[in-house]
């Protein structure tokens, strides 16, 4: 599976489904990239607070019922909406097409697979303009458009940077129970498997999936679900995200980091996981790499690898496993959770019976003493 120097890399995803979601005949839409979440919030000042406070998000517009922001170098009227609920939930992960004409392949292409799909002319949320949104099969909100209002790109505008400057809406993270379903699906609508997780015995436990030229604009991880993981946010560089750090401490609230900083294997991405008031898990996320070549190779990590998830060998807290968003259907309400039958990521890795490596080669004895514990729920401290 794995060698001495990383991962496996080869020319394609050997990622099967046993319980694939039957292929439209109608073509998929022409998905550009991701481009907005919206987001329920129990209390919308406190969100605002930390999305725009404390992250630097930019306003373009609010009302007393929803918050509409956009990072630095956006031109579309956003990439996070806030709407005050009684659930913390997403409503939407919403894709840009690359034409008008794309909502009705969107819209066929659902159809067909016998989905609930809306379309809306004047659009779902302020800024938007003709929409699709559908339930998928997978059983999560999904949106599509093409019109939306342009607004200033802030990308000059060096005097309202801060130290942690946020610049673009980078992908999603979804939590679904069966992996190579979740990507045999994605496939048919047009995304591509950069890296992977996977096991000795075939077992997958996440794949990373694009649109936009970069690793992913969505992941699937394996658990329960339908759930939102995170959605994540990229600063150029990454002192950016160490400034975060910084300021999160001196506001008195780091308890809002749950992971990080760090650099991932999958990615080579550096990161920090974030909190918000509702719990909704939020990644800054910087320093990626270009998949836009047809022929661009896929990257295949051992699950025992300790470098995959940290390349420097930290532990992933549990709650990084466990924990995850709720997502609601096109009437509102929170989508059933159902169970993942695999084995779980976490208990092949950090569980008693699980283990890591930095070497493929060693034993499962051969990490330091202070090294092995962490690994090991109840050994965390």
């Amino acid at each position: 599976m794995t060698h001495p120097t990383g991962p496996v890399v080869t020319s394609e995803a050997p990622i099967t489904a046993a319980d694939p979601v039957p292929t439209p005949l109608a073509p998929p839409p022409d998905i550009l990239r991701c481009a907005y979440m919206e987001l329920v919030v129990t209390d919308l000042a406190a969100s605002r607070n930390f999305y725009v406070d404390v992250l630097g998000l930019v306003v373009t517009e609010e009302d007393e019922d929803a918050v509409y922001l956009r990072s630095l170098e956006e031109f579309i009227h956003h990439n996070l909406v806030l709407r005050k609920g009684p659930v913390a939930a997403v409503a939407a992960f919403s894709y840009r097409v690359r034409s008008p004409e794309e909502l009705d392949r969107a819209v066929a292409f659902y159809t067909e697979l016998g989905c609930r799909v809306e379309r809306r002319a004047d659009g779902f949320t302020r800024g938007i303009g003709d929409s699709v949104r559908v339930t998928d099969p997978l059983g999560f909100p999904y949106e599509f458009f093409y019109d939306v209002d342009h607004v200033e790109r802030l990308a000059w505008r060096y005097d309202l940077h801060t130290p942690g400057a946020l610049v673009r809406l980078d992908h999603f993270n979804q939590v679904t129970p069966d992996v190579p379903r979740a990507v045999r699906f994605m496939e048919d609508l047009g995304f591509r498997v950069t890296e992977d997780i996977q096991d000795g015995e075939g077992t997958t436990y996440a794949a990373w999936m694009r649109r936009k030229p970069t690793v992913h604009d969505t992941a699937m991880t394996g658990g329960d679900g339908p759930r939102m993981h995170h959605v994540a946010f990229a600063t150029h560089e990454k002192h950016n995200i160490i400034a975060i750090c910084d300021k999160l401490g001196a506001l008195r609230l780091s308890d809002h980091i749950e992971r990080g900083p760090g650099r991932h294997g999958v990615s080579n991405a550096f990161y920090l996981y974030l909190r918000d008031p509702d719990g909704h898990r939020v990644e800054i996320y910087t320093q990626d790499y270009y998949t836009g070549d047809p022929d661009n190779p896929v990257v295949t990590w051992d699950v025992h690898d300790n470098q995959r998830r940290d390349w420097w060998g930290n532990p992933v807290v549990p709650s990084w496993y466990t924990e995850a968003s709720l997502v609601l259907d096109l009437d509102g309400n929170p989508q059933r959770v159902v169970a993942r039958t695999d084995t779980s990521e976490m208990a092949v890795t950090i569980g008693a019976d699980g283990f890591s490596y930095t070497r493929p080669e060693d034993d499962a004895d051969a990490l330091p003493s202070w090294k092995q514990g962490e690994y090991k729920l109840g050994h965390q401290l």
